[in-house]
């Protein structure tokens, strides 16, 4: 069966062997030896001077942030399930917060955002999605952080890049705090988040102080040892080490970027072919989302049933009208040709459209002109 939700994602043959070695202690200096070089790998990738390794999913780094960097008032942008869980957890808290919401295919305009500061002098706080997986949406995040610190240079930017973070370049200038996690494009089983810091970050979790197991401040003194204050996912973050020996392997990160974009467009270029609807008004490179209310259940049911390729629905109002293929990771080429060939087959039994082979001869097109 081949996987191909957009996470867990597929964990390689090399990755799940580094991490089966035997079990290391997580206070002695094997292990402190791998969380040194992974730390800085992952500084490396994200451009940030400070990296958190927690063990958690995504849901508690961003629970971490919330807490830590909101001392006001917080403004979210909900434009899916992910945007809408950083509006649950400053409930949870009682923090004071507003939201920015749209529908699961529209992203937030930088218009909107800087209005909402404008006409609140409590905010000091904004929390978003890079890519909300959702609906397969990206925001554009980057220029919104920009010009938040040009308005208000205090105000913190948190950016959940769960579904970012490995799949393309990230400019990190103006974020302070950047989520991710291990099931995604490193390529992991769940269990390990990301917080890579800023120094205005790492200032303010310093005097803040906030929480008990996901004390920040707490988590700095201790990881600035490559050592953790709690128990680490030891067995994660050995095969987060293999995996950055394998991206060094593949040509280094941005051969990764560039053959996951090319895979990505080449695969939304092969949907539109087949006359398919993309869902989201700027998709994200990290997955392809089509929209077929009438038959996206069916679809799905055949990829799974007869050509052994998993992919995921939506949730919630979309639970049945949507499809969701992952590129996040070290995705072989052949496998995705062989997912859209899928795809135009299953539209073929499901009566829906003739198989000519389309999907592929398009893909392949794009995807190789992309690379050249």
């Amino acid at each position: 069966m081949l996987l191909f939700t957009p996470g867990p994602t597929p964990v390689l043959e090399s990755i799940r062997n580094a991490m089966s070695e035997p079990t290391l202690h997580h206070r002695t200096p094997e292990f402190e030896a791998i969380f040194a070089r992974v730390r800085e790998n992952l500084k490396k990738l994200l451009n940030l001077p400070e990296v958190l390794m927690l063990a958690s999913s995504g849901s508690g780094a961003m629970e971490a942030c919330v807490r830590t960097f909101t001392k006001n008032k917080m403004l979210v942008v909900n434009s899916g399930k992910f945007g809408e869980r950083f509006a649950k957890i400053a409930q949870a808290y009682n923090i004071p917060h507003t939201q920015i919401q749209h529908s699961w295919d529209t992203p937030v305009s930088l218009n909107e955002v800087l209005e909402a500061f404008r006409n609140d002098s409590e905010l000091d706080c904004i929390c978003m999605q890079m890519c909300e997986s959702a609906g397969g949406l990206r925001h554009p995040v980057e220029d919104i952080a920009r010009e938040v610190k040009k308005l208000k240079p205090n105000a913190m930017v948190v950016v959940d890049s769960i579904t970012a973070m490995g799949v393309e370049p990230i400019d990190t200038t103006h974020i302070d705090a950047l989520i991710g996690g291990s099931q995604k494009a490193f390529m992991l089983p769940p269990g390990l988040s990301i917080i890579a810091l800023s120094q205005n970050a790492i200032d303010m979790a310093n005097e803040r102080n906030i929480g008990f197991y996901f004390n920040l401040k707490t988590e700095l003194k201790n990881q600035t040892q490559n050592t953790t204050a709690w128990t680490a996912p030891t067995t994660i973050i050995q095969g987060l080490h293999k995996y950055f020996e394998l991206v060094e392997e593949m040509g280094g990160i941005q051969n990764v970027y560039a053959q996951t974009r090319a895979r990505s467009l080449a695969s939304n270029e092969a949907f539109k072919a087949l006359g398919l609807t993309i869902y989201p008004k700027t998709p994200a490179l990290a997955m392809s989302t089509i929209y077929d209310e009438a038959h996206a259940s069916t679809l799905r049911k055949i990829l799974k049933t007869d050509f052994a390729l998993n992919a995921a629905g939506g949730q919630d109002h979309l639970k049945t009208s949507i499809i969701r293929f992952n590129h996040m990771g070290l995705i072989p080429v052949y496998e995705t040709a062989w997912m859209v060939n899928a795809l135009e087959l299953a539209l073929q039994k499901a009566g829906l459209r003739a198989f000519d082979g389309t999907a592929n001869a398009v893909f392949l097109q794009k995807y190789y002109a992309l690379l050249s």
